[in-house]
């Protein structure tokens, strides 16, 4: 049941996404100007053209720890909301570090060991992906440093905690031993960090060390193509087929990892399922950005991506989805959106813990705070169609446990957890720093 392949939704587009520029030249980057970043196996999967493309057996003997992963049917969830809808749920909480990032970290690993790399660079939100990336070197034997977002840091240690089980440094961003941490704290001392920031330093370490790289947990290409291991299982797995896919969205690779098998099969005019992307209220890229050139990280050490952005310079306020707290969204899904292949929605923080509190007491899994994201649509579709008798099948991807995030449900459960308006002079703020 466990593909042997990663499926590339790029030669099935309607028409091809922009490409990465660069910088000073304007020009379409080569694989020469991310070499000094990612070994040439990823890079060339980066711009592949194939459809599908061979998962190594190196990697499938580690995916064989956790895949197949559980589709569930939320039964009690339907009763206790006494809907038509039929819910299903893919459970990526099952992997050793918790959550859907291993599904990626595992062959980034492998292909920069393959290498000869002795050191990955990364930054985590949440500490989903630090946490996978410090699993996937372990298992191939390198070493890992990890820039976790200082909100982040202080609110879940445990994810910290993990990371170092694992074997990875870790350090809050901004940090004071990068140019690019140097320089937020000098601007803002207290500084709750950012991924775009957290980026800056990660790639900076990686592009001074020579027997480095560096490593992404979302937005990129092959990134999100690793993370289809989740939707072709889903597809497998089913006894139906969903009339709606709904997925949280921070970078985006959940989300795509879920949907672009369905979307393959929407875009041959097989099915006529619904896309929804669910994003934070507090960082809405797809709702409230611009789709535009804009560098991925804060410092303006990345290449140029055409992506929905609320602009580099962007810090979100620190809620505890750190995972979808990033300015901007994958390019690919990105240039998706505007070809109208999915739709996109927010929901704020309380809305989506109350999701998670309803879900845990009826499934018994206690959700990460992004996938409560689309739950909180989800369990709201669900009572859309009891007003309206619709049987909807409804298929989400629960991404991660919130095993390391109980001290978020403390604050919830306390009534101290807040909810973010983002004023929209912030995001104008932000966006007038867009590259020219």
């Amino acid at each position: 049941m466990m593909p042997s392949n990663w499926y590339n939704i790029v030669p099935d587009l309607p028409a091809p996404p922009p490409p990465p520029l660069h910088p000073a030249t304007r020009q379409p980057i080569g694989p020469d100007d991310l070499a000094p970043l990612f070994p040439m196996e990823l890079i060339g999967q980066e711009v592949s053209a194939e459809r599908y493309v061979p998962i190594p057996q190196e990697v499938l003997d580690v995916y064989r720890l956790w895949r197949p992963t559980p589709l569930i049917r939320a039964h009690r969830l339907e009763k206790a909301l006494g809907t038509p809808a039929r819910i299903y749920y893919k459970y990526e909480g099952v992997s050793p570090a918790g959550s859907h990032k291993p599904n990626t970290a595992v062959p980034q690993a492998y292909y920069n060991a393959k290498e000869g790399v002795r050191l990955l660079t990364t930054e985590t939100g949440a500490g989903q992906w630090g946490s996978a990336l410090a699993f996937a070197c372990a298992q191939f034997g390198m070493e890992c440093q990890i820039w976790m977002v200082r909100a982040s840091y202080d609110q879940k240690p445990y994810r910290r905690s993990l990371m170092q089980v694992y074997g990875a440094t870790v350090h809050a961003s901004p940090s004071p031993i990068t140019g690019a941490g140097s320089k937020a704290l000098a601007d803002d001392p207290d500084s709750p960090g950012s991924l775009g920031i957290a980026i800056s330093e990660a790639v900076e370490v990686a592009a001074a060390t020579p027997d480095a790289r560096y490593a992404l947990g979302s937005v990129l290409n092959h990134v999100l193509m690793h993370q289809t291991v989740i939707g072709e299982e889903a597809l497998a797995q089913l006894p139906e087929m969903p009339d709606l896919v709904i997925g949280c969205t921070g970078g985006g690779s959940n989300f795509a990892g879920l949907a672009f098998p369905f979307l393959r099969d929407k875009l041959a005019g097989k099915i006529q399922t619904v896309f929804r992307a669910v994003e934070p209220a507090a960082c809405p890229s797809f709702t409230r950005g611009v789709y535009a050139y804009d560098f991925g990280d804060t410092a303006g050490l990345t290449p140029l991506l055409k992506m929905h952005t609320l602009g580099h310079s962007f810090v979100p306020d620190p809620i505890h989805a750190g995972g979808l707290r990033y300015h901007g969204m994958a390019p690919l899904l990105s240039h998706m959106y505007e070809l109208g292949l999915f739709e996109a929605v927010t929901r704020s923080q309380s809305e989506c813990f109350e999701a998670g509190i309803r879900f845990a007491r009826t499934e018994g899994i206690v959700p990460a705070p992004e996938p409560t994201h689309a739950l909180a649509e989800t369990i709201a579709e669900a009572l859309r169609c009891k007003e309206s008798g619709e049987e909807k099948v409804i298929l989400t991807a629960l991404c991660g446990h919130g095993h390391f995030d109980m001290g978020a449900y403390d604050r919830h459960l306390a009534g101290r957890l807040e909810d973010y308006t983002l004023p929209q002079e912030r995001i104008e703020q932000a966006l007038t720093e867009l590259p020219g």
